[in-house]
């Protein structure tokens, strides 16, 4: 049985960032919001909340939609990298 934890397999995957960031938030949006599932549903820790807004990184971004579809405010506008780009996942 593979006892990895997810940051370790998180780490194997290759990362071509693209410059043109692929999701957009809306923070206007988001300030209203009371629940921040766009915070809990990203599994690669791409949200964060500070001080009441969400910061979001997108480089490390799995591209797995878990974000839009969570988002109950319809903030968050995904699109995906442009071809090459993005994630590249790598199983050891």
């Amino acid at each position: 049985m593979n006892s990895m934890r997810i940051e370790d397999k998180l780490a194997v995957n290759k990362y071509a960032i693209d410059k043109e960031v692929h999701i957009n938030v809306n923070n206007e949006i988001c300030q209203l919001c009371k629940h921040h599932n766009c915070v809990y549903a990203c599994p690669a820790g791409c949200y964060n909340l500070s001080q009441g807004h969400i910061v979001f990184s997108y480089e490390g971004c799995l591209e797995c939609g878990g974000c839009h579809i969570a988002c109950t405010e319809n903030a968050i506008e995904l699109t995906f990298p442009r071809a090459g780009l993005g994630i590249s996942y790598e199983y050891g």
